[in-house]
């Protein structure tokens, strides 16, 4: 990587926040307040920690079906890639769907007692009301075949992809704010908890809203990738917000024992006084953070965070990143490595929310082992830190499996306990996995 390129788009370029500042200063977020009629949930019995790690359906699954197949479908981000705006996925990506044994083998490798996959909404319902039965029942044995082997499995409902009939020319009508959204949503919620509620007591209603709805409707890099529009931001959050209660409802009619986790994107903010003298940035960047847990946070059980990395709150510091691999202190990404940013936002979620938090995903992109060790091994020891100061831990879960697609940025970054043969298809342990491995073997609980 180098110095003078822009920053990857999980941050807001310092045109959109300038934008934002002109409307005037920010003020920091107040205090989490939960709403009136907030859902009473019952106090998690104790379990076994949770040691896991996940897939993301798009970044992994192949299609499955051939061009001008019946249940051949696309994604809002396959016409994302179609109209350029970010690099073509393909229709293969790692197998996960057709070779999902492969998947498995790898999780079983490891140890974990738990694994999180999601189901892609366009695979099930690739046209509106035309749904994939089967598909359908080869998600429903995913879950089991994890089941059977003694590993929990996790379900995340959405993770950040929309089938393209949500997603048409007009972008102000797309994915959040479609008209049919809210209905649509609904349905697949349904049938897709009763195709799984078999073998899946803990489902994610959203993977990481809180980012996706910046890139989308604020900086432009993600679908329907629209800029600078506050207005249509806030109105998709609302949306989503409400899909988020929904989905909760919904699992908890179909199985009342059911557990609800909400997954957000939560770097460590670090206030920059003499680049952001108001501190409207970092006010910014925290309401980022937490506006859209705030209305749904009642209806969790538990709450992922999802930690990379810290970052300075400042102009200067999104239009520029760092150095990156050949950096210690820098990712694949240019992304700060800084395991004591963990700690403090484990703090801060906790003391805002006091819920039970499960570290859902943590992860380095590096082509260098030892980088990779090092870095699994000084995040664990910060999650410890907070453990012994009261924080409520309840799991860890390294991202990700295998390295896959990552989104804007395409195959470069390797986040992967596995890396993946293109011809064999197998997954290839790194020395992060047989890290982690000989880890949690030796201490089961953190």
């Amino acid at each position: 990587m180098h110095q003078a390129t822009i920053l990857r788009p999980l941050l807001l370029p310092s045109l959109v926040l300038t934008a934002l500042l002109l409307q005037g200063c920010i003020m920091a977020p107040g205090k989490y307040s939960p709403p009136k009629e907030s859902v009473v949930l019952k106090p998690l019995p104790k379990e076994p920690f949770w040691w896991g790690t996940s897939t993301a359906p798009f970044q992994n699954e192949d299609k499955g079906y051939a061009p001008g197949s019946k249940w051949y479908f696309k994604t809002d981000w396959d016409r994302f890639a179609e109209e350029g705006r970010a690099p073509a996925r393909g229709d293969y990506a790692v197998f996960s769907w057709s070779q999902f044994d492969k998947d498995l083998a790898a999780v079983r490798f490891l140890g974990v007692n738990h694994f999180r996959f999601g189901v892609d909404w366009a695979r099930v319902e690739p046209r509106r009301g035309e749904i994939n039965e089967a598909a359908l029942r080869q998600y429903a044995e995913m879950a089991h075949k994890c089941r059977e082997a003694g590993i929990e499995p996790i379900v995340s409902l959405w993770h950040f992809t929309f089938p393209d009939w949500l997603y048409p020319t007009d972008k102000s009508k797309a994915n959040f704010l479609n008209p049919d959204i809210s209905t649509a949503w609904q349905a697949h919620v349904r049938r897709v908890v009763k195709a799984t509620m078999g073998d899946v007591r803990i489902y994610v209603p959203q993977n990481e809203p809180n980012g996706a709805l910046q890139l989308g409707w604020i900086g432009a890099h993600w679908p329907p990738g629209l800029l600078v529009h506050p207005g249509s931001y806030k109105k998709a959050m609302q949306v989503s917000a409400g899909m988020f209660r929904d989905a909760a409802s919904i699992v908890r009619k179909e199985r009342p024992d059911a557990l609800i986790m909400g997954i957000y994107s939560l770097p460590e903010w670090k206030r920059a006084k003499n680049a952001d003298p108001t501190s409207s940035i970092y006010h910014l960047m925290l309401h980022q953070n937490h506006d859209h847990l705030d209305m749904v946070a009642d209806t969790c059980d538990l709450i992922g965070v999802n930690y990379y990395y810290s970052q300075q709150a400042s102009l200067m510091r999104f239009l520029f990143r760092p150095v990156g691999e050949h950096n210690s202190q820098y990712t694949q990404l240019g992304w700060e490595i800084a395991p004591t940013g963990l700690y403090h936002v484990l703090k801060e979620i906790n003391e805002r929310y006091h819920k039970p938090i499960v570290i859902s995903e943590n992860g380095i992109g590096t082509q260098s082992g030892q980088k990779s060790i090092r870095y699994f091994r000084e995040h664990v020891a910060q999650m410890r830190r907070a453990m012994n100061d009261g924080v409520n831990v309840r799991g860890y879960f390294p991202w990700t499996l295998v390295d896959n697609y990552e989104w804007t940025e395409g195959w470069t970054p390797k986040f992967g306990l596995f890396s993946f043969d293109k011809t064999t298809h197998d997954r290839i342990p790194s020395p992060s996995a047989y890290w982690y491995k000989n880890f949690i073997k030796a201490y089961p609980e953190p």
